[in-house]
């Protein structure tokens, strides 16, 4: 039952993710008309964080939902096997599904709505871009969550600020995402989702990086907790 209801959680949270990225965006430029103003700008950032702790509340009420699937194989790999099956075979695909289901029903509700976020740059530094993007969120995602003491508001700003900072960096170059789902939504709608630069770039650079973060992290704190094991062991 707690697998059906984090599935439910999974296609919810991934439909709501790609249809509130457009709403902020059609709220700033079209309704407020401050297209690519810096105050429009400073709006948005604004308004992104703020959603941002939305989901953060959302992911938290749910028990775990999420609507990145780098976040659940970033678990999955801390979990046992059939976590890890459960999170590869069906939450991802879920995920997946919610945004192509969000972004189709926000082409057919808003038909002069973008086309998502492209790659401006060659494959290669394209798949490099991506992959340093993951793993520097995947990074202080794991230190917020496993090694840095705080409330749910002081963490889930530092998460959030980190996320739009990053996005930010790479927004001009492969549109900065992520997050493989969001891509795949724009991209499936465009019908370019099997190409070798949506593969590389969106799917392949970012689930190694993850990996990569993960275990590094694994690495940078071991000694840490063998130290205070040799501390410990001495004081008694």
């Amino acid at each position: 039952m707690a697998g059906i209801r984090l599935l439910i959680s999974d296609f919810a949270m991934s439909f709501m993710w790609v249809w509130s990225g457009v709403l902020i965006k059609m709220f700033v430029y079209h309704n407020l008309g401050l297209g690519h103003e810096p105050s429009g700008e400073i709006i948005k950032c604004a308004l992104s964080v703020v959603n941002m702790f939305f989901f953060a509340f959302l992911a938290k009420i749910t028990k775990g939902g999420a609507y990145n699937p780098l976040t659940v194989l970033a678990a999955a790999i801390s979990g046992d096997f059939s976590n890890f099956l459960f999170s590869v075979g069906a939450r991802i695909p879920i995920q997946v599904l919610g945004s192509i289901t969000g972004v189709r029903l926000i082409i057919e509700t808003f038909p002069e709505i973008g086309r998502g976020p492209q790659l401006n740059i060659d494959i290669h530094r394209g798949a490099l871009t991506e992959g340093l993007l993951t793993f520097a969120i995947v990074t202080i995602s794991l230190g917020l969550s496993k090694r840095i003491p705080g409330s749910f508001f002081m963490k889930t700003w530092i998460s959030s600020v980190s996320k739009l900072a990053l996005h930010i960096l790479g927004s001009d170059l492969t549109g900065g995402c992520m997050n493989p789902a969001s891509v795949m939504g724009w991209a499936y709608a465009r019908g370019d989702h099997i190409t070798k630069e949506h593969i590389l770039v969106y799917w392949l650079a970012p689930i190694e990086a993850t990996l990569l973060a993960v275990w590094t992290f694994r690495l940078l704190v071991r000694p840490s907790k063998e130290g205070k094991a040799g501390t410990k062991s001495k004081s008694d």
